[in-house]
């Protein structure tokens, strides 16, 4: 039977659930993740889960936080004052903002604080510091 190897492109269905059981993202509404091992978009914990599974294997894995989006970075915190804000966001805690550089390229921000002078954005992913549980269960390799 085959099992899936590093390059190999493959279709996986999961379900994402921090450790309290909440669900963060699944895909079975909208169908299997095709990924090709090796390429670096799924993070570790993810990949090396999937290695020597076979079609139709279900399993669950825990990935703690350092084989899936590291810790929470304190330099990717930064304060920001409200003059330099867009007039047109009042801001609030948890709310999703989108900064670009220089070079054009886009960066997510949260909204960590807010302050009557200044807020402060938080770079970080969303789910760094967490360890991850997934569901997993593969129905294509190839």
């Amino acid at each position: 039977m085959s099992k899936v190897k590093a390059n190999d492109t493959i279709q996986v269905h999961y379900t994402g659930k921090l450790t309290n059981g909440e669900v963060f993202d699944s895909t079975e509404a909208r169908g299997p993740l095709k990924v090709t091992l090796g390429e670096g978009s799924l993070i570790p914990g993810f990949e090396n889960g999937l290695v020597d599974m076979a079609i139709n294997e279900k399993k669950t894995i825990t990935i703690p936080k350092e084989e899936a989006y590291g810790e929470v970075r304190e330099d990717l915190f930064q304060a920001i004052k409200n003059e330099e804000l867009p007039e047109t966001i009042k801001p609030e805690v948890g709310m999703g903002l989108v900064a670009q550089g220089q070079d054009g390229t886009e960066r997510q921000l949260r909204v960590a604080e807010v302050n009557d002078d200044h807020i402060v954005v938080d770079a970080n992913h969303p789910l760094a510091g967490q360890d991850l549980i997934f569901e997993l269960e593969v129905v294509e390799i190839g």
